[in-house]
């Protein structure tokens, strides 16, 4: 099943959050490409400003280990790209999590099979600028560096994966990119089980993301009594808007110095 990006019919200028009022009651759920780290042209070369590293040290001290990265890159490509800190995480779209910076990471169901890998990956044929990363658990496709292929690539992959109806998959066409995961896991259903853990557990979440797999987040975000924001375009569902990963960068680091109260 394919979903698109929905957009409300509210106003480009709906407002970025307020600073929190007090961080020992939230939790802080974010997600990395084009959300707090800018989109590069590939998936290894995205930069991390050594400030925003200080802001997520910061803010994991002031809420007691209340953040969690939220992504759908693997937990060990998430640490690589933020060593050597380590957090909580949500990774490969809620197929492992792991509670904390230093607990077990945790798998949640079976990858994709060797055989529908290798015939997605044959998808990179229709030509130069496609780029296949094996999540393990799910397959992407990158073409930021052939964008005018998007249409010919999503047509590929719904005829492969339709002629293999026994693995049951989805497929999730994001900014320049295509995921394919088992369709039994979402980041909503992973947010859903991580906020039922302690330090999380009985907090309020503030969730930021950007693109088409952060929806199921936005969705489940009220059902805690908090907030979601999304950045670039606006979902239907979230209570405010960033314009860019920057502006949520500085967000964050003003969160960090000047919410009121921090964790005794």
């Amino acid at each position: 099943m394919q979903r698109s990006f929905e957009f409300s019919n509210r106003a480009m200028d709906i407002a970025p959050p307020p600073l929190l009022s007090d961080l020992r009651q939230s939790a802080i759920l974010l997600d990395i490409d084009g959300t707090i780290l800018d989109i590069a042209p590939s998936p290894r070369q995205v930069w991390v400003p050594a400030d925003l590293r200080g802001t997520l040290t910061r803010l994991v001290d002031r809420t007691g280990g209340a953040v969690a990265l939220v992504s759908g890159r693997t937990i060990n490509d998430i640490d690589l790209i933020f060593s050597p800190l380590q957090f909580a995480a949500v990774g490969v779209h809620g197929a492992e999590m792991r509670l904390s910076g230093d607990a077990d990471v945790q798998e949640r169901i079976a990858p994709l099979s060797k055989g529908l890998k290798r015939r997605l990956a044959t998808v990179a044929e229709l030509g130069p600028g496609i780029l296949v990363e094996d999540k393990g658990y799910s397959l992407a496709l990158h073409y930021r560096l052939a964008p005018e292929k998007g249409p010919a690539i999503l047509e590929a992959i719904a005829k492969i994966c339709a002629s293999v109806p026994e693995e049951r998959v989805e497929i999730l066409p994001g900014k320049l990119i295509v995921d394919i995961k088992p369709a039994a896991i979402n980041k909503g259903d992973a947010v859903r089980e991580l906020m039922q853990h302690p330090p999380f557990a009985g907090r309020r979440p503030i969730f930021i993301g950007d693109d088409t797999t952060d929806l199921p987040v936005f969705g489940i975000i009220p059902r805690f009594g908090g907030q979601a924001y999304s950045v670039g375009g606006i979902a239907a569902e979230v209570d405010g808007h960033f314009d860019t990963p920057e502006r949520v960068r500085d967000w964050l680091a003003r969160v960090a110095a000047e919410s009121p109260d921090t964790v005794e």
